[in-house]
């Protein structure tokens, strides 16, 4: 999926440079949040701030599932000091400078972000957990020869499990699509399945067969 990525340049001419960035910067956050609708990035220099120098805000707004991640961002004053000691007094050495000023507002900005979303992530695992002891979802992706697969229950990521963890021995029943329950909990990589159920007419068809059988 592409993520739909608005770019607005306010008090500053509109720059192809600049906005590629922005759109590099912010493909890369569907890494960290992969339900993300939206993204709105304003790129302006403030009416109020005439400094040495030029100065740029950043501001980014990401449309979620239920809700907003707002980041409001200037370049560190360190940063700023650091471009202003190295400027040189020609024009080329100004427009060099300027991208150096933009660019820092942007990668800042960018970094608030990606820290948001996953903040974002985990409250949301959370409260997914307070709600219910057991979540649903489907099988997304199955690794045979790993043992292993991933869970899509709309959490904004997926889930990783192992075959020890799937009820029943049905690992090797399961298919990608596969309704199925399960307990989350935090493994050394990160948020992992346990008590792995298969649900749904999945469950039916194998009872049915089961009779049969007998």
């Amino acid at each position: 999926m592409t993520l739909p990525v608005q770019v607005t340049f306010r008090n500053i001419s509109p720059s192809p440079t600049i906005e590629q960035l922005v759109r590099e910067q912010a493909s890369d956050l569907e890494q960290y949040y992969s339900h993300i609708t939206d993204c709105r990035v304003v790129v302006e220099v403030p009416h109020q701030h005439q400094l040495v120098g030029d100065h740029y805000r950043v501001r980014i707004r990401i449309t979620v599932p239920g809700g907003e991640v707002l980041v409001n961002r200037e370049p560190s004053l360190h940063s700023r000091q650091q471009d202003i000691q190295e400027e040189e007094r020609t024009k080329q050495r100004e427009i060099e400078a300027t991208r150096r000023y933009v660019q820092v507002a942007i990668n800042e900005a960018f970094d608030a972000a990606r820290r948001r979303l996953q903040d974002f992530a985990r409250r949301q695992r959370l409260d997914v957990k307070t709600r219910r002891g057991r979540i649903h979802g489907h099988v997304s992706r199955l690794e045979p020869k790993q043992h292993c697969g991933y869970i899509d229950a709309g959490l904004g990521y997926e889930v990783y499990f192992h075959e020890n963890s799937v009820l029943n021995n049905d690992f090797k029943n399961l298919s990608v699509g596969t309704e199925v329950s399960f307990a989350e909990e935090e493994g050394e990589k990160g948020p992992q399945a346990s008590t792995v159920k298969a649900l749904g007419s999945y469950r039916r068809q194998s009872a049915k067969k089961g009779a049969v059988a007998r």
